[in-house]
């Protein structure tokens, strides 16, 4: 568990998170939160124990069906570890969406259920036999397509241009989508960082779609954030190692469906700076990591081709940068939800802000993650010093 109780055992967690959720289950429980306006409260709760207590069930058909992953020299585990833990995040916020009634509210988010569903059996066929980088994105593709056709398009470039207008902001959304679902891909390379991100970033956007009056879809990104929450004490164990994996079907599955979300969001009336960057502070750390490691990748010639960009697997990510200068895979971990939260803040104060002050907050978000990068880069000078002293 996250937080180890004395004589608190874990089958007495269990039992405790069963109850709540059958609780939680029965329409007398449902009608008194909505008549309370605790619709939140409710769906969070209801996500949060049916991935505590799907996440064992998933771990168990891991290891019966041998979908492990398995160690090697990049991967920082050292036992074989279940996959398919992804299984309880995506179950718990379906089905907690679903008895809610936030996903079926409108036709964008239902497209958005149903693309994450597409994603997520893409990411278990990954998980279980494994799928080429090209293939993988091409599911993308398609997944971003039937959101993108429902009417969740980003509305960026201004709508008098005409067909340049539509085009651009369908590119843009693509880019958004498949960026992001990639970016939180890229972020599970270590225990309880991706859900742990999942879990902030659900968490705020789901703040900022309440504030703007998006009851649904705040709903659906406060299930993101419960069942995220839900599965960190098997991945995420005080003094232990994680009972279990996301894998691709869990990383890809959270971020495809909070970019999507935050593309259906309408975050700012009349003003689309603060309507674009709200979401961007948000996911901030993601996008920082795809321009760095891009922009390093290509510079430095590890790759030169687009099909090797894709394919390319490397320790370069923030995390790893972070681990190495804070002494290991927990700090950076810590490290990076605390960062994550800072950028949630700023985007919070956004909400009746205008152009200009969004403009600076960015700005302010962009040199926070600089002089972190300038840190971790002059730490790791330092590391290696002191490693060529003592040799």
């Amino acid at each position: 568990m996250l937080f180890k109780i004395r004589y608190f055992p874990k089958w007495a967690a269990e039992i405790a998170a069963a109850l709540i959720a059958l609780i939680l289950f029965t329409p007398l429980a449902k009608a008194f939160f909505e008549k309370n306006q605790w619709q939140s409260v409710y769906i969070f709760g209801l996500a949060l124990t049916l991935s505590y207590l799907l996440t064992p069930v998933f771990g168990w058909i891991a290891r019966k069906g041998g979908i492990l992953d398995i160690p090697d020299e990049r991967k920082p585990h050292l036992d074989s570890t279940p996959l398919l833990g992804g299984g309880s995040v995506f179950l718990g916020t379906i089905i907690a969406s679903y008895w809610l009634g936030g996903m079926f509210y409108s036709r964008g988010l239902l497209s958005i259920l149903i693309g994450s569903a597409i994603l997520f059996g893409a990411g278990l066929a990954d998980d279980i036999k494994g799928l080429s980088a090209g293939f993988r994105l091409c599911i993308q593709m398609i997944a971003g397509a039937i959101v993108i056709s429902s009417g969740v398009i980003l509305s960026v470039i201004p709508e008098n241009l005409g067909i340049i207008s539509d085009i651009g902001n369908i590119l843009l959304t693509f880019t958004w989508i498949i960026g992001i679902t990639n970016g939180m891909n890229f972020f599970d390379g270590m225990d309880g960082l991706a859900a742990g991100l999942g879990a902030v970033i659900g968490f705020f956007l789901s703040v900022v779609a309440f504030r703007a009056g998006q009851l649904h879809a705040g709903w659906v990104c406060i299930g993101v954030s419960g069942a995220c929450i839900g599965f960190l004490p098997h991945n995420f164990p005080i003094r232990e190692r994680a009972d279990i994996f996301l894998g691709d079907a869990g990383s890809t599955f959270i971020g495809f469906i909070l970019a999507s979300l935050a593309v259906y969001g309408d975050w700012a009336e009349n003003d689309p700076v603060v309507a674009l960057i709200s979401p961007m502070l948000i996911f901030w750390l993601l996008i920082f990591d795809m321009i760095h490691i891009t922009v390093d990748r290509i510079g430095s010639g590890k790759v030169k081709t687009f099909r090797e960009w894709i394919e390319y697997v490397g320790k370069d990510h923030l995390h790893h940068r972070l681990s190495n200068v804070l002494g290991g895979a927990r700090q950076s971990v810590l490290f990076i939800y605390m960062l994550s939260f800072c950028m949630g803040t700023s985007a919070i104060v956004l909400h009746g802000a205008g152009a200009l002050e969004a403009i600076l907050l960015l700005l302010q978000a962009a040199f926070i993650l600089i002089l972190v990068t300038i840190l971790e880069r002059r730490g790791r000078s330092l590391n290696r010093i002191c490693n060529r002293s003592s040799s």
